[in-house]
């Protein structure tokens, strides 16, 4: 049986373990919160190196993008460096695929962009494949990457505008500690509302859970909410917030979807477990798996 683990900067509430067969092989994967503890992080990490198959690196990510070029974050290097034989990744090689892929998907098999959709993307720095098939869709698009990364009251409305700002602040913002950039921790248990307008004028929401989660209002009648990484709790609390529609990039695994990074270390693992892998194969993978969004309508 093959192993993969997930250590996550978030919060150990949201740990699970499922065990799953593809293309008959068995894997054991599990997801392992560390309640906003690097240095724990890094103490697994070492435990388990050469041990377990892969490795997904969760609550964080090991770089930001500024569209047309990529800027490590600092404290996720040092994390990372913790694993010197298992192979290591972040899911960012799936959300230029994987989730480029669901919207393409959901163009062609749903009536969803039937109609031209107002989009609020949390942030497209973390998810560029995202934020360009949803322009592909005619999506009228709201940024929210200096609206709920920086604090900044200034929304974005095109790929072009973010890349320029981005090559100023991706820089800086990679050498932050990067609890200041995102929820980690207990903090991903805590919604405290942002900029409430950019969630209620737009159709759908997109992004980050724990962003949406952390950010959005106590009401969102009528609107379709496009992420991953959710328990069977955090459906029923987008219920109580009266949300009609969540769809998840990632599928469900015995009563949640796992993350980006977990799902793209289980790739590397079934293509034999020495490193990340490039686009054609990541997309090869997911043809052979002929993974589609999960949709659930919840009212």
């Amino acid at each position: 049986m093959k192993r993969i683990v997930g250590i996550s900067l978030g919060s150990s509430s949201r740990d699970h373990v499922v065990t799953v067969e593809l293309k008959g092989e068995q894997y054991k994967i599990e997801r392992i919160g560390t309640d906003g503890d690097m240095d724990k992080m890094v103490d697994i990490i070492r435990e388990l190196d050469g041990v377990v198959d892969a490795f997904g690196l969760g609550g964080m990510d090991l770089y930001i993008y500024a569209v047309d070029r990529r800027y490590e974050f600092r404290d996720a290097r040092r994390i990372s460096r913790a694993a010197e034989k298992t192979p290591i990744v972040d899911g960012s090689g799936l959300k230029n695929t994987l989730e480029r892929r669901s919207i393409e998907q959901l163009m062609e098999d749903t009536d969803l962009f039937q109609e031209p959709k107002k989009v609020l993307l949390m942030s497209a720095m973390d998810r560029l494949g995202m934020a360009q098939a949803f322009e592909k869709a005619g999506c009228k698009m709201t940024y929210g990457d200096l609206l709920y990364v920086l604090n900044v009251p200034v929304p974005l409305h095109s790929l072009t505008s973010l890349a320029a700002i981005a090559r100023v602040f991706a820089p800086l913002v990679g050498q932050l500690p990067f609890t200041m950039i995102y929820p980690t921790g207990n903090k991903q248990t805590i919604n405290k509302p942002r900029y409430v307008r950019y969630f209620l004028e737009n159709d759908i929401i997109a992004g980050d859970f724990h962003f949406i989660h952390r950010y959005m209002p106590a009401e969102l009648p009528g609107k379709i909410i496009v992420t991953n990484t959710v328990t069977a709790a955090d459906v029923d609390f987008l219920k109580e917030r009266q949300v009609k529609t969540l769809i998840t990039t990632t599928p469900e695994m015995q009563g949640r979807s796992f993350g980006t990074n977990v799902m793209e270390a289980l790739l590397v693992c079934m293509a034999g477990g020495k490193e990340e892998l490039s686009e054609a194969q990541y997309h090869q993978l997911l043809e052979e798996m002929d993974l589609k969004p999960r949709i659930v309508h919840l009212r």
